[in-house]
């Protein structure tokens, strides 16, 4: 599940245990079924070439969609795409006239880009982005970067922050400990060796090839150092990563797990970790870093991205030039200096981390402000 799909889903969850309700639309996955303490509608979907493994979903096209929609009495709509599944949610609100607010997650003229190689095409599709969030009722983004990304779109309207959380809660010292050796039993890793860590959708865009040329580089400067990444996640681009490891020297030091869905194992991952590296230009509100900085795992960023935007250097995490070889001194350099690296942590877990039920809560009374404003 990528990082809108876990948004609907602990919003939806954590909405039902504050004892509201919540029905989900959402694309139908092959082999997926739900098992989740909320209702769950799901319509035909495609894959989208090249982007493997989003999905795009025609709810019009899905019958008890459509009886679901029209029968159900909704409160007010709450959609996370700008695109087919949106323009349900909007036509949805607006036959019941009832508020429809929106979230806008995601760099699209990025992607539209990569998989039509056409910039006049992503650029007509920015221009139907921002006509649809023009005729919301609110728009919402989780991040200022995001919101920056969205008004250098076009978009001029009012837009709320609504940042991203973490379901995973936050152990103890001695839980984290408990974990930490389990992960690290479980993948035949010595307490002695460095562990990194990146977790995300195996794609470029991710800035993944800073990470295996910086650790190839700082592996040929150091040949002794006791280090080892781990890749957790799927992707297009996986084979191209693997290749990429393989070519640049790193061998057994890079290990790709695949995609990871029990959370406690992605407990155990998390603290099995010393660092979390995410040096993505791309994503606009990573949760990952949230989750990490639950277990005190601090991140590398990028300097300059939109994930840096809750980073304070060497203070609640690492920020360093997109440069292979400034990336390797940093960790070699952190790798010496265990200190900065909890003291970091630590911090993370105090600033980085949120959870979803705060988070929601703040969102069950934004959604009273948006529908009371709207049937003044």
């Amino acid at each position: 599940m990528d990082g809108v799909g876990v948004c609907v889903e602990n919003y939806s969850r954590e909405l039902c245990v504050a004892g509201h309700g919540a029905l989900v639309f959402a694309p139908a996955t092959p082999g997926f079924e739900d098992d989740e303490p909320f209702p769950v509608v799901r319509f035909p979907s495609l894959p989208l070439p090249g982007l493997r493994p989003y999905r795009i979903g025609w709810p019009s096209l899905g019958r008890d969609a459509i009886t679901r929609a029209r029968n159900t009495p909704f409160t007010l709509v709450h959609s996370h795409s700008p695109f087919v599944a949106g323009r349900f949610a909007m036509r949805t609100a607006a036959r019941k006239g009832i508020p429809h607010i929106s979230t806008f997650h995601t760099k699209y003229r990025d992607d539209v880009v990569k998989l039509l190689k056409s910039t006049a095409a992503a650029d007509a599709v920015v221009r139907s982005i921002v006509r649809f969030y023009d005729r919301c009722d609110a728009v919402w983004t989780p991040s200022e970067s995001t919101a920056r990304t969205l008004r250098e779109y076009g978009f001029t309207g009012d837009v709320t922050i609504a940042p991203n959380g973490s379901d995973l809660t936050r152990p103890t010292d001695g839980e984290r400990d408990a974990l930490r050796k389990a992960g690290r039993e479980r993948r035949g890793i010595s307490e002695d060796s460095f562990v990194c860590l990146f977790v995300g959708q195996h794609r470029w865009e991710k800035n993944t090839a800073l990470i295996i040329e910086g650790l190839a580089a700082l592996k040929r400067s150091a040949e002794g150092a006791d280090f080892v990444v781990l890749f957790a996640g799927e992707g297009v681009d996986r084979s191209g990563m693997e290749a990429m490891a393989r070519r640049s020297g790193l061998g057994e030091r890079a290990r790709f797990l695949g995609k990871i869905v029990d959370r406690d194992a992605m407990s155990e991952l998390y603290a099995a970790s010393d660092l979390f590296l995410f040096p993505s230009v791309y994503d606009n509100a990573p949760l990952v870093m949230r989750e990490a900085a639950g277990f005190s795992l601090p991140t590398v960023v990028a300097s300059g991205s939109a994930a840096a935007e809750i980073i304070d250097d060497r203070v609640n995490g690492f920020v360093v030039d997109n440069d292979a070889r400034r990336f390797a001194e940093l960790i070699g350099a952190l790798m010496a200096d265990r200190d900065a690296i909890r003291t970091a942590g630590s911090a993370a877990a105090q600033s980085v981390y949120r959870g979803w039920t705060d988070i929601v809560r703040w969102a069950a009374t934004e959604y009273e402000r948006v529908f009371s404003r709207f049937t003044v």
